[in-house]
């Protein structure tokens, strides 16, 4: 397999270690504008049924892109070092972009709210972010937390924008 990327990651940005957190994370490395693109993320497309079959280790760096349809990277990239927060500086432009949500210092972890692109239960776990407003327990479900919506609105993936969009269109009718 080539040495070249499969996904794109800032040269704004590095991956390094957390040690602290047993992990890996993307930071700024110099000064990020609000609104410049962080990374794309590019893989395997692989359906729910073939994401099950995956052992955990490989399902860490999953993105959920479209009902039943999942990015599986092709092998270890930075763009995939981005970290869930309760807090996020960075949030979905499409499908596989991200870009910053706001100025992002030199120094400062990438992350985005997992609620942003994730609609099924794959990667759910208790949150150790320790942002004043965060959630405690991540799930496939926190994309429907009105809340976010207000937040987070115009950085959610697509297909989650569809069914947030579907969510308010119920709640009109009844």
């Amino acid at each position: 397999m080539s040495d070249r990327p499969t996904c794109y990651t800032s040269p704004k940005l590095v991956g390094r270690d957390i040690p602290e957190k047993g992990f890996k994370g993307l930071f700024a490395r110099e000064p990020v504008k609000a609104g410049e693109l962080l990374t794309l993320y590019m893989g395997n497309l692989i359906d729910g049924a073939t994401l099950a079959t995956l052992p955990p280790v490989d399902q860490v760096h999953i993105l959920q892109i479209e009902d039943d349809l999942y990015i599986q990277p092709l092998r270890e990239e930075e763009a995939h070092y981005v970290n869930h927060s309760c807090s996020p500086n960075a949030g979905f432009a499409g499908q596989i972009s991200t870009v910053a949500l706001r100025d992002i210092a030199a120094g400062e972890e990438i992350c985005f709210d997992y609620a942003m692109c994730d609609g099924s239960p794959y990667d759910e776990f208790q949150c150790l972010c320790g942002s004043p407003n965060c959630r405690k327990r991540i799930s496939g479900n926190d994309w429907k937390l009105p809340e976010l919506w207000v937040e987070y609105d115009g950085y959610f993936s697509t297909y989650i924008q569809r069914r947030i969009e579907k969510l308010k269109a119920q709640a009109k009718v009844k």
